[in-house]
């Protein structure tokens, strides 16, 4: 029998949330600092994110290598972290899971086994594969554990999928989430536009991963026409590699949007220029200006120099900072200082035990 998300984590991921995605924590030899993996995970829980994406693109998929081989030891370590921290609110364990169909299916039994609440299901590297044969696999997570889906942008290893694929995945029961990160305006709309259309309309909750639009996709109410009635969709939450950094400001934020939504869009014009700001954060992390190269390394830069990583290192030795990458991170974050956390941070070291 498949997991099913309990009662208080569904109300708690359909009110919208934020949920970082964990980076990986290494020693200048590339080996994994395990004090310093924990170190994150206990920096993400004080922020008061709503939750980690642990083994996802931001943990380096090559932690899947079997000559390296840390895919369960990341998963583990994350869980005993919030195991141990006892929160008195809810938190969402989001276990990131890839490959063909057995692959993913052992994964999500991994992540099951350490108490994972959802999988965010990656549909990067099955370019030969139909929409049909996806949605098998699909279907065939979902039997384990309730499934994030996950819509990944083709510039770093995703594909484009029709909107038929997206009616169809709607309809897949365990299916509690969608993360749209196609960095696109077009294929967004077009997930949107099949969720509304599906029967489960009202059992999954849509996530922006547009790390390039964050703020206007929070803010944006979707109308579409079903059946003779209007129907509204909205993102309520992000499962995002920018909130991986500055998390607590990101908290923030988010609650300044809902308190905007929910008083009826009173100062959305300046939350929309604030958007403005976020993109150009996201463009000095992500390193867009040389295809998204420097986009894990821009993330650990950030941390690094706020003391929660002790460099920039990657699995793979060729993921370095591109040129003048540096420089823009400095820039921005001069140039945007409430959307930074640095303070916090600060105080977070200081009485961290």
């Amino acid at each position: 029998m498949a997991k099913q998300l309990t009662p208080e984590i569904k109300r708690f991921l359909d009110a919208g949330t934020l949920i970082p995605a964990h980076p990986l924590a290494l020693t200048a030899e590339r080996r994994l600092d395990e004090q310093g993996q924990r170190l994150l995970t206990r920096y993400y829980m004080a922020t008061g994110a709503g939750g980690i994406a642990v083994g996802v693109h931001s943990t380096q998929f090559e932690i899947r290598d079997p000559k390296i081989n840390l895919y369960e030891t990341v998963l583990k370590l994350a869980a005993e972290e919030v195991e141990k921290a006892a929160l008195d609110r809810p938190f969402i364990k989001v276990a990131g899971i890839c490959g063909p169909t057995a692959q993913a299916v052992e994964e999500a039994k991994t992540a099951l086994k350490y108490g994972y609440e959802m999988g965010l299901l990656s549909m990067g590297g099955l370019q030969d594969w139909t929409e049909t044969e996806i949605l098998d696999r699909v279907k065939a997570v979902a039997a384990i554990l309730p499934v994030f889906g996950f819509y990944l942008q083709p510039s770093v290893g995703g594909r484009v999928f029709s909107y038929d694929f997206w009616l169809q995945f709607a309809e897949i029961e365990n299916v509690e989430a969608i993360k749209v990160a196609s960095f696109n305006r077009y294929q967004t709309l077009d997930v949107v536009r099949a969720v509304c259309h599906s029967s489960r309309r009202e059992k999954i909750a849509l996530y922006t991963g547009n790390d390039d639009n964050i703020v206007a996709d929070l803010l944006t109410t979707y109308q579409f026409e079903v059946n003779g009635k209007i129907v509204e969709k909205e993102f309520i939450g992000g499962l995002l590699g920018h909130w991986a950094v500055w998390t607590q400001a990101a908290v923030r934020l988010l609650e300044e949007i809902k308190r905007c939504k929910a008083n009826g869009y009173a100062n959305a014009a300046a939350l929309l220029s604030k958007g403005v700001q976020v993109t150009d954060m996201n463009a000095a992390i992500f390193d867009p200006a040389h295809s998204f190269h420097g986009c894990i390394p821009g993330i650990h830069e950030v941390l690094r120099r706020q003391g929660l990583l002790k460099g920039t290192w990657c699995l793979n030795p060729n993921e370095q900072l591109s040129e003048g990458q540096a420089d823009e991170i400095e820039r921005v974050s001069a140039a945007y200082p409430a959307l930074i956390d640095d303070d916090f941070v600060k105080s977070f070291l200081a009485n961290d035990q």
